[in-house]
């Protein structure tokens, strides 16, 4: 039984590949050749109507989208690998509520940066929706700052939603006083296992 995951190199799905390895689950990487900011080919809309990445199939061979989601369910597939706090306890919660906010307001500030023609049809308006989402993601990620308990997100352990945030820390453009969130950037950087995936994706970012 084995997933497939389609992502390319440097994109999102990064989090993912890292979950799924950590989950020790098996699992199939389908890279497309394009790089991160730039369209999809138009026939990826074939696996996911909503032309986006990471896509991942379940070893039943159902289709799960958006990142958040997918963390949160491998984490529950896996629970032997406490890659996130026991559902229904307050620190799930906690796990759940951030998550979700990195994928609803971090994510979607990369995806005003990077697809600006999606978010307004006046050309002359792509240069504003960059920088208001450049804006606009540092703010939600001082937010996060605020909350976290050290050294970790949820305190002493470690858990799939500091690697999510790690991701969206070092792709911030702007300048951010975050020392929680850079802390937790570099325990990916030499973290045996998710390190050498951090790398073969961001490099020495």
């Amino acid at each position: 039984m084995t997933y497939t995951l389609y992502n390319r190199p440097g994109s999102g799905g990064f989090v993912v590949e890292a979950a799924l390895t950590l989950a020790e689950a098996p699992f199939e990487l389908v890279e497309l050749g394009s790089k991160p900011g730039t369209p999809l080919p138009e026939e990826f809309k074939e696996t996911n109507p909503w032309g986006q990445l990471p896509t991942l199939f379940l070893p039943d061979g159902s289709i799960m989208t958006e990142s958040s989601a997918m963390l949160v369910h491998i984490a529950a597939a896996h629970p032997e690998k406490s890659l996130a706090p026991p559902p229904g306890t307050p620190a799930h919660a906690k796990f759940l509520r951030w998550t979700v906010f990195a994928g609803v307001n971090l994510y979607e500030s990369v995806a005003r940066r990077g697809y600006p023609f999606r978010y307004t049809d006046d050309k002359d308006g792509y240069d504003a929706v960059r920088n208001a989402s450049i804006r606009r993601m540092g703010e939600a990620l001082a937010v996060a700052e605020a909350h976290i308990d050290g050294p970790f997100l949820l305190g002493e352990d470690m858990c799939l939603a500091d690697i999510y945030l790690a991701m969206f820390f070092i792709w911030h453009m702007g300048e951010l006083d975050a020392p929680h969130l850079a802390e937790i950037a570099e325990v990916m950087r030499a973290h045996v296992v998710v390190g050498q995936i951090w790398r073969r994706h961001f490099g020495d970012r």
